[in-house]
């Protein structure tokens, strides 16, 4: 198969579509990117915290966040909910969930996330050298309110030392040795030094520039109402009165994917997870390093002079929508850590909700789809959408070019609940 004979065609314009059409034209590929919002769009690649996170190698599928979840629920402003609804697919889902939610899925899968995300570091790098987008390499720092956190992020420390990375368990004093721009009240903190942190604005302008000038095509403010097949194979999709034609079809679709792969008769178990982020312009103190509440679940992230705070994972369908109590949880957690902001340092920005792809097993989708052969799927990431935007570009294009990836990606199976 010679690339240069092959269009390719991808729904979805946020990270995981953009980075694929990069790595697609870099390679010979002729790319067509086909988004459902109108040219500068706001999808969740953009006000998320910005974080490169090969710390994270548990999924969100793990022991303990059944329980935890259930907690959550009678909280209106905790970190986790599921909004109650009768909904089949809902249902099925929050299932797979709890029957992934062991030990042994935790330790047969956090190799595959620990290289994902480490690779992805290594593009973010490369990509940087060739065009500064504000890539900051200074790690991460896990912020413990209180010593049964700590302790508890100490284990995830020694775990993630037994799969090579690297972890460092700090008390106070060495977390504010660590970032000494910030006045922290922490019993103590975890550094990451191999976490990066970036403006995600900033690095989709970049990217998308860079598939403009390879001569990508970008078609913007459009909904695909179905596919066309024949033998076995997507011809097209269709929107409207148009059509797009390809030979190869790539579906990154976000929290929208379900629906989209539904016109081609795929079921794909996915729930979509909203998230909050309010950005300061001007706050009292500014990190160097980007850092989470682990108690709270936040996530902080400096962006140039701004202060990023990020949160929450509320289940709920496709809905947009603020919900105040939600964003109050997030404003409210500050000051415990960070003592010299306020709740009143919040007054008047504008709070940013996006809507992340949750598989049920916290793992990625990615790879071609069942019964169609040409048509591969590319989604599912949660909070990690960001952080595996390049390595999912660049595995999706082996793909295409029936090359071997770095490492094996069975686990990542588009059927693996079938």
């Amino acid at each position: 198969m010679n690339p240069r004979q092959n269009r390719v065609v991808i729904l979805g314009g946020g990270v995981i579509g953009m980075c694929s059409a990069y790595y697609a034209l870099r390679r010979g590929f002729q790319v067509t990117v086909i988004e459902r919002e109108a040219a500068g769009g706001d999808n969740c690649s953009m006000g998320n915290a910005g974080m490169i996170v090969p710390s994270h190698f548990i999924p969100l599928a793990a022991p303990g966040m059944i329980s935890k979840g259930l907690r959550w629920m009678f909280n209106p402003e905790s970190p986790f909910y599921v909004r109650p609804r009768v909904n089949l697919d809902l249902a099925r889902w929050g299932w797979l969930f709890y029957r992934s939610s062991t030990a042994k899925h935790v330790e047969e899968t956090r190799e595959l996330l620990r290289d994902l995300n480490l690779e992805s570091r290594r593009l973010f790098a490369e990509l940087s050298d060739e065009e500064d987008f504000g890539l900051e390499k200074r790690g991460m720092l896990m912020l413990c309110k209180t010593a049964k956190g700590l302790d508890e992020e100490a284990e995830v420390a020694k775990a993630a030392r037994e799969i090579g990375l690297e972890a460092e368990v700090l008390d106070a004093g060495g977390a504010a040795e660590i970032d000494p721009d910030i006045t922290m009240d922490v019993a103590g903190a975890v550094y990451f030094p191999q976490d990066c942190h970036l403006d995600p604005a900033r690095f989709m302008a970049s990217i998308r520039k860079r598939v403009a000038a390879l001569g990508g095509e970008i078609v913007s403010g459009v909904e695909v109402d179905g596919f066309e097949t024949k033998s076995g194979k997507v011809t097209a999709l269709k929107a409207g009165a148009r059509k797009f034609e390809g030979d190869e079809f790539i579906v990154a679709g976000g929290s929208w994917t379900p629906g989209l792969l539904e016109k081609a008769g795929i079921c794909l178990p996915l729930q979509a997870g909203k998230g909050y982020s309010l950005t300061l312009p001007n706050p009292p103190e500014l990190p160097g390093v980007c850092s989470i509440f682990v108690e709270a679940k936040v996530a902080i992230t400096p962006m140039g002079r701004s202060l990023r705070f990020a949160g929450t994972m509320e289940v709920g369908g496709l809905d947009l929508s603020i919900n105040p109590s939600r964003v109050r949880g997030i404003v409210k957690s500050v000051h415990a850590y960070f003592p010299k902001f306020s709740e009143t340092d919040f007054e008047g920005v504008k709070p940013w909700a996006g809507l992340r792809p949750v598989s049920p097993d916290g793992i990625p989708y990615l790879g071609r789809a069942p019964k169609l052969a040409n048509l591969t799927v590319a989604s599912g990431h949660a909070m990690m959408g960001l952080s595996l935007g390049p390595v999912t570009g660049s595995l999706v294009v082996d793909l295409l070019a029936n090359e071997r990836p770095f490492r094996s990606i069975t686990q990542m199976a588009v059927e693996r609940f079938a």
